[in-house]
C-alpha cells in the first residue's frame, strides 16, 4: 500500500471504470463473429492467478460471469521508457485477489486458449486479506482435482463473501434461486394475481402454528412480534375484493436450527378467491412441473442419488391412508389415548403437550414423509391439526388441506379456506385451550381477523410454498445454509492465541510466526488442523507479499511442527 501510494497510485480510485464486455461472452461468442469486433475490449475483476515469465506474463482474470486468461507484455503495457507499470506494479505489487481494470483486444494463443492482450491496467481495489487459493489438476485420465478448495462448512456460510469468489458453484446456486422465484413469479403474473407486501411487525402473530420472536415498539408503547406467516393479512386482502394475492415474504420462527430449517425463511403464499384446494393441487403440480423444466430443461431433477420426477401428475394420498400405508396402522378413529398407544408401539417420541393433531402429525411425520420421495400430495388432515382450514365437505372430522412432500420434506401446505366466522371463532378457542396445555406454537385469537371474515369473504385457496426448501431440491443443496446467502450461525468465538515461546517450542522460527498470525494460525493447536502442504505454499506466499527479508522455510521445517 504504501509502495503504491509513493508512486502515486490510489489503491481505491473513484472513477469509474468503462467495462465493455464479460468474460463468458467473450469465450462463447468470439470463435462465431469478426476479429475486430473484440479490437477494444475493457473488463474488470478479481486476479485470480499469476505466470510471471520476464518480460510477459500471464494471469487469469474473474468477473462475474466467469474467468478469462489475460496476456501482459512489458513493452506494450509500457510504451515509453518507464517499465514500472509492469516491473513493479504488476510484478511485484499485484497480488492474488485483486480488483483490476484491463483494456486491449482478444486473440487466440497457440496453445489455442481466447485471451486478452492488456494494452492498459489499472488497479481497481486493493486486496488486504489473502484469497484461499484453490488449485485444479487433471490426471492422465482425464479427471479434474481440486486441491486446497475453500469447503469448511462454518467458514463458508460466515465468509459467504469469500465462498462466492472461490466456488463459482455457489454464485450459480443463487442465480438458480433467483431464476426459480422470477419463474414462480411470471407464473402468477400470467394469472392476473397482484403481487402484494404485507406488515412484518404484527400486533398478533397467526396464520402459522410457530414460535414467534418477540419485540417492542418504543413510541406506541406495545409488544410486537415478527411474522410467521402473512395469511391473514392476504385473506383480509381476499375480503377487501381481490381475486387472488401473493407475496414472496420474509418470515420468521423461533424454532430450532438444522440443515432443513433456518429461523428466516422466505416462502410464497397465495390466495384465490372461488377456488378450493382441489384446484390449487393441479397449479401447484402445473407451476412447480414448470420451474423444473425453466431451471433444468426437463422436469427431472438430481437430488443426490436419486432423481426427482416433477412431471404431472403426481400421486396423492390422505392422511390417514398415507399412515394406513406405510405402518399398518388405522388411527382414523382413535381419540387421544389410542393415538399414544400407536405412537408408543411406533416408537415415535411425544410428549404431554401434544393434543389429538399435534399425536397425529408426528406419527406421520416420523413413519411416513421420509419415505415419500417423488412428488406426492398428503390430502384430507384432521381437523384438530388445521384451524384455518375449511371442514371436508364429505368427510367428518377432517378439512380440506394438502401438502406437498418431495424427498421427505413438506415443500407447500393448502386449504380450502375457513371463511365461515362462527366455525373459526371456535377453532381459535380451541388452539387457546392448547396454548394452556403448554404448546408454544398454538395460535391466538385474532379479533380482527374474525371481524373481517364477518363482512364475507368469498369461498377462497390458499396455498404457502417454503422457498428454501424448494430451491435445495431444484439445485441439489444438502442444506439450508446452501441456499440462504447469510444463514444465521452461533456468535462467532474469538481464537485463542498462543505466545511466541509457545511456536518457538514446537520449533517454529521466531520471524516466521507473524506469518502464520497472518494467514490466521493465532494458537499452536491449529497445526494439527492444516494440511501441511497448504501450509507451507502459504508461508512462502505470505512472505512474498508482505516483502519480508527473511528465508522461506523448507516443506521439512514446516513438516516438523506437526509433531510434539
Amino acid at each position: 500500500m504504501t509502495h503504491l501510494e509513493a508512486m502515486g497510485i490510489n489503491p481505491y480510485p473513484s472513477e469509474l471504470f468503462p467495462v465493455s464486455h464479460l468474460a463468458a461472452g467473450i469465450l462463447s461468442n468470439f470463435t462465431k463473429k469478426k476479429p475486430e469486433e473484440y479490437e477494444k475490449v475493457s473488463l474488470a475483476g478479481r486476479v485470480m492467478s499469476r505466470r510471471i515469465m520476464g518480460s510477459a506474463s500471464f494471469a487469469e482474470l474473474q468477473d462475474s460471469s466467469g474467468r478469462i486468461q489475460l496476456y501482459f507484455r512489458r513493452d506494450d503495457l509500457c510504451p515509453g521508457e518507464d517499465k514500472s507499470l509492469y516491473n513493479t506494479v504488476f510484478k511485484k505489487l499485484l497480488d492474488i485477489g485483486d480488483i483490476i481494470g484491463v483494456s486491449g483486444f482478444i486473440f487466440i494463443t497457440k496453445v489455442g486458449e481466447i485471451s486478452l492482450h492488456v494494452k492498459e491496467f489499472q488497479l481497481l481495489s486493493k486486496a488486504l486479506r489473502p484469497l484461499p487459493i484453490v488449485k485444479e489438476t487433471i490426471d492422465e485420465s482425464g479427471i479434474k482435482h481440486v486441491h486446497d478448495a475453500f469447503q469448511d462448512p462454518e467458514l463458508r456460510y460466515r465468509q459467504r463473501y469469500v465462498d462466492l469468489v472461490v466456488n463459482p458453484e455457489v454464485r450459480y446456486t443463487f442465480i438458480q434461486r433467483n431464476r426459480l422465484i422470477n419463474s414462480m413469479r411470471r407464473f402468477l403474473d400470467e394469472k392476473g394475481y397482484l403481487e402484494v407486501e404485507t406488515p412484518i411487525l404484527q400486533p398478533l402473530y397467526g396464520g402459522a402454528a410457530a414460535k414467534p420472536f418477540k419485540t417492542h415498539h418504543n413510541s406506541l408503547d406495545m409488544t410486537l412480534y415478527l411474522r410467521i406467516a402473512n395469511e391473514l393479512y392476504l385473506k383480509r386482502l381476499i375480503v377487501g375484493g381481490y381475486d387472488g394475492v401473493y407475496e414472496f415474504s420474509k418470515d420468521f420462527r423461533n424454532e430450532g436450527m438444522s440443515r432443513f430449517h433456518n429461523p428466516e425463511f422466505t416462502q410464497v403464499e397465495l390466495y384465490v378467491a372461488y377456488k378450493d384446494y382441489n384446484w390449487m393441487m393441479e397449479l401447484v403440480e402445473t407451476m412447480l412441473e414448470k420451474v423444473a423444466i425453466d431451471l433444468h430443461g426437463t422436469s427431472n431433477v438430481q437430488v443426490g442419488d436419486k432423481t426427482i420426477d416433477f412431471k404431472r401428475p403426481w400421486k396423492r394420498f390422505s392422511m390417514f391412508e398415507a399412515i394406513s400405508h406405510f405402518t399398518g396402522k388405522d388411527v382414523s378413529g382413535l381419540d387421544e389415548t389410542g393415538l399414544r398407544a400407536v405412537a408408543e408401539s411406533l416408537n415415535v417420541p411425544i410428549d404431554d403437550t401434544m393434543g389429538k393433531g399435534k399425536l397425529i402429525d408426528q406419527i406421520f411425520g416420523e413413519t411416513c414423509e421420509p419415505k415419500l420421495i417423488q412428488p406426492t400430495f398428503i390430502t384430507d388432515y384432521p381437523v384438530e391439526m388445521s384451524p384455518l382450514a375449511k371442514k371436508h365437505r364429505t368427510k367428518e372430522g377432517l378439512v380440506e388441506r394438502f401438502e406437498a412432500i418431495v424427498n421427505g420434506k413438506e415443500i407447500c401446505n393448502a386449504f380450502s379456506e375457513l371463511n365461515d366466522p362462527i366455525d373459526q371463532r371456535k377453532r381459535f378457542e380451541a388452539q387457546l385451550e392448547l396454548g394452556k396445555r403448554g404448546d408454544e406454537e398454538a395460535m391466538t385469537l385474532d379479533e380482527d381477523y374474525l371481524r373481517a371474515l364477518e363482512y364475507g369473504m368469498p369461498p377462497t385457496a390458499g396455498l404457502g410454498i417454503g422457498i428454501d426448501r424448494l430451491t435445495m431440491i431444484m439445485t441439489n443443496s444438502e442444506s439450508i445454509q446452501d441456499v440462504l446467502f447469510f444463514p444465521q450461525m452461533k456468535p462467532e468465538q474469538k481464537k485463542k492465541s498462543s505466545s511466541n515461546d509457545e511456536f518457538v517450542e514446537r520449533g517454529v522460527r521466531t520471524e516466521l510466526i507473524p506469518l502464520l498470525q497472518k494467514i490466521g494460525v493465532l494458537h499452536v493447536d491449529q497445526l494439527s488442523e492444516i494440511n501441511p502442504n497448504k501450509l507451507f505454499n502459504d508461508i512462502c506466499g505470505m512472505r512474498k507479499k508482505m516483502k519480508l527479508d527473511i528465508k522461506n522455510p523448507t516443506i521439512e521445517e514446516v513438516l516438523s511442527w506437526f509433531h510434539d
